[in-house]
């Protein structure tokens, strides 16, 4: 984060790797304005964070789903922050930085 950024962005919107959502998570709610949006993108992982993890037979599905559901929690749990999940294409969380 370059000298100045800090709270400087209206809105973030994050669709990487899963399994770095919450390293990246730290940094955006620095960058986002007070009162400005964060999206996350596939947090419903294809509804997989519904299901017990034993269900989870799909491969591609299996690896990231329980990255997705610690981060659906922390989100969930983060004072800095409220949230909601869209249920959208794969799911969209929406966070407003609140301080």
């Amino acid at each position: 984060m370059g000298l100045g950024e800090e709270g400087t962005f209206d809105f973030i919107f994050v669709d990487v790797w899963m399994n770095d959502y919450l390293k990246f998570h730290e940094l955006r709610v620095k960058l986002v304005k007070i009162g400005g949006t964060i999206a996350y993108d596939n947090t419903l992982w294809s509804g997989s964070v519904a299901q017990p993890e034993d269900e989870v037979k799909n491969e591609i599905l299996r690896p990231f789903r329980n990255a997705v559901v610690e981060f659906n929690s922390f989100i969930a749990a983060d004072p800095r922050i409220e949230s909601t999940i869209v249920s959208i294409g794969d799911g969209l969380t929406l966070c407003r930085r609140l301080y």
